[in-house]
């Protein structure tokens, strides 16, 4: 595989576009990372549930234990307090369930918004660049059969440039002119950015 170019025009476009799909990669997984950040603030009333939960728990846990002490009564009002105990419990699963779904909301909200640009970037940028250092690769391994490359160049360039040429070239690579092959192989290795 031959990522770039030899030339440095063509060179550049492509370290160009390589560094903008870099850029671009880079850009969503910042802005996933601030969206996930925002969305985690909004756990704070569940925290704040957790702890109003664990506090009445608390509250009432130790009144209930205190209340056993009475006498007579003690034990159906511990029974009594230990309801309030369990309140404060329901407060604190409810507190962490909506953590929960907060947390879980902020990273699959974060996974999508990296996931989806790089996938358009995987879709659109990467067959582009693989198509090319191949088609580079496999044109820069042909560079002492000028005779293959000239007959490259016959079948892809446009007939615009194989106008350009004297004569017709595709008569002239029949016939083995020099000239007119060498011509043509230096035309396609440039058509890919290799060279000659």
């Amino acid at each position: 595989m031959k990522w770039y170019a030899d030339r440095p025009v063509r060179f550049t476009r492509q370290l160009i576009a390589d560094l903008l799909a870099v850029g671009w990669v880079a850009l969503w997984i910042w802005v996933a990372t601030t969206v996930h950040d925002w969305v985690l603030e909004l756990r704070a009333p569940g925290d704040g549930l957790v702890n109003a939960g664990g506090s009445i728990r608390d509250a009432f846990t130790n009144a209930a234990g205190k209340a056993r002490g009475v006498p007579f009564v003690g034990e159906d009002l511990a029974g009594a307090l230990g309801n309030g105990s369990k309140a404060g419990e329901t407060l604190t699963n409810a507190g962490n369930a909506q953590i929960g779904v907060v947390e879980d909301s902020a990273f699959w909200l974060a996974a999508a918004l990296v996931a989806v640009p790089v996938l358009f970037l995987l879709v659109t940028w990467l067959p582009v660049r693989l198509r090319y250092a191949r088609k580079a690769a496999n044109t820069a391994r042909l560079r002492d059969k000028p005779d293959l490359l000239a007959l490259r160049a016959l079948t892809s360039l446009s007939p615009r440039e194989l106008g350009r040429f004297d004569g017709d070239p595709a008569v002239a690579w029949r016939t083995g002119d020099t000239d007119v092959i060498d011509e043509l192989a230096r035309r396609q290795l440039a058509s890919v950015g290799v060279r000659a």
